[in-house]
């Protein structure tokens, strides 16, 4: 009976260490999840940059033009131009700051699908462990 009840403690101490161990690999798991996502994040804002630099230089220099030529014209006054500029200027930031929301929803959408996605994966690390301590128990 003293040796029996030994075993079972012995079980019990080895399902132990084995639930910790798998907690561990979890942990890491998720370490190296949240790292990729950072990385990830971190270049899509970088493209995002890239992308409003490179549209901003081509619309200065479409305005720029567009300025020269209502002047060669005589047109347009420089009042009229400057109002013209400003109502752009200000046109560009709301753009801009409607992209900034659409990204930061994008981001938080693909946040859930690796919360989701993990959930998952534990659920299966759990399943398979539970079964192979059934056999052993059984075995």
């Amino acid at each position: 009976a003293r040796e029996r009840g030994e075993s079972e403690r012995e079980k019990e101490r080895a399902s132990a260490r084995k639930r910790e161990r798998a907690r561990e690999r979890e942990r890491e798991r998720e370490k190296e999840r949240e790292s990729a996502r950072k990385r990830e994040r971190e270049q899509e804002e970088e493209r995002a940059s890239k992308r409003r630099r490179e549209r901003a230089r081509g619309r200065e220099s479409e305005q720029e033009d567009e300025q020269e030529v209502e002047r060669a014209r005589g047109g347009e006054s420089e009042q009229e131009v400057e109002r013209a500029s400003k109502r752009r200027e200000s046109e560009q930031e709301d753009e801009r700051a409607s992209k900034r929301t659409r990204e930061r929803a994008r981001g938080r959408e693909s946040e859930q699908e690796d919360e989701r996605a993990s959930e998952k994966e534990d659920e299966r690390v759990s399943e398979k462990e539970d079964e192979r301590e059934n056999e052993r128990e059984r075995g």
